[in-house]
């Protein structure tokens, strides 16, 4: 497949919301060490909000989806974190309206202007140990690549890769920066969500859509 429609955004969703379901638990573990704990719970609940909500869309277009997810993210995720991940979608929703199917190109774009929000509305970059440093390796991988097959792949990777590497970091952004050196050692839970989020997209569509 070499192209993304509704039914298959939809369901993209669908994948994001089982995957951070499943480690609800796991995230807030992350969270407790560097938060309040609930990041897991938040996250999960928001998505599957977000699961319902898209059903009951009377035209559930691209931009619709998209938008309909920003929302629940911003709305039942609350604070800095809910602003954060759903600026990652409401950002790119102008660039879905007017189109039925979304091309490698297409998704590219889609996912760069997500980046650029959570970078312009969280005031991080690179190596501050936040989900950044998992979604921006990721969104260059999936830039790199040539298809789609590869391009989740690779983006997947990517974002395991830099949500590790989280591990070493000092914070400099969020709450977690209040705890300096102490932060080292602990994964960023945001970053993990980002990286079971395309995970969670590489594997639909290895089994989907190949």
């Amino acid at each position: 497949m070499n192209s993304i429609g509704e039914a298959e955004l939809r369901e993209l969703i669908v994948a994001l919301s089982g995957r951070v379901a499943a480690a609800r638990d796991l995230l807030n573990r992350l969270d407790a060490a560097l938060g309040d704990g609930d990041h897991g719970t938040s996250v999960s609940v928001a998505f599957a909000v977000a699961v319902e909500d898209i059903r009951t869309l009377d035209e559930p277009s691209l931009s619709a989806i998209w938008l309909t997810t920003a929302k629940a993210l911003m709305n039942r995720m609350g604070g800095a974190s809910g602003a954060i991940f759903g600026t990652f979608f409401l950002r790119g929703v102008t660039l879905l309206h007017d189109r039925d199917r979304l091309g490698k190109a297409e998704m590219q774009a889609l996912l760069q202007a997500g980046l650029d929000g959570v970078k312009a509305r969280g005031k991080a970059k690179l190596g501050d140990k936040t989900m950044v440093d998992a979604l921006e390796p990721a969104v260059v991988a999936f830039a790199e690549a040539d298809d789609y097959d590869s391009a989740w792949r690779s983006a997947a990777a990517a974002a395991r890769a830099g949500t590790e590497a989280t591990k070493g970091l000092v914070a400099r952004q969020g709450r977690a920066r209040f705890l300096g050196q102490r932060a080292v050692g602990h994964i960023d839970p945001g970053a993990m969500t980002a990286a079971l989020m395309f995970e969670a997209i590489d594997d639909y569509w290895r089994a989907n859509c190949r």
